[in-house]
């Protein structure tokens, strides 16, 4: 019965991460949603100790996300800037492959010409 619960609280997070992506620039979204959808699919066998990390990070993420959201749609800062920066002690704690692939990620979300060309319909 625990493991159905951990697959719904995982199904719910994952679908709630999708949801406030609709609200990102749609060149970011599309970058967020593929990295979501394939972070997700990497963790989906991992070690009991290591998805509770995983689930407390991704937790952290929807909670500042959501609250960018809410903020942008309440007009509360003029220019919209979402995520946050990470701490020297956090980036500490990363492996050498998941620095790696920070670094792909920020220069990939930071480069003029993005590999997402994306034109929202206009309605």
């Amino acid at each position: 019965m625990a493991a159905s619960a951990h697959v719904s609280s995982v199904r719910a997070l994952y679908k709630r991460i999708l949801v406030l992506h609709r609200f990102l620039p749609i060149d970011l979204r599309a970058l967020g949603d593929q990295y979501v959808k394939d972070e997700f699919r990497r963790h989906k066998s991992a070690a009991a100790e290591e998805a509770k990390g995983f689930m407390t990070e991704w937790q952290n993420y929807k909670d500042t996300l959501q609250t960018q959201v809410l903020e942008s749609a309440q007009g509360q800062k003029r220019s919209v800037k979402f995520g946050a920066n990470l701490s020297d002690g956090a980036l500490g704690s990363f492996q050498d492959d998941q620095i790696g692939q920070l670094y792909e990620l920020m220069l990939e979300s930071t480069k003029s010409s993005r590999q997402f060309d994306i034109q929202e319909d206009s309605k």
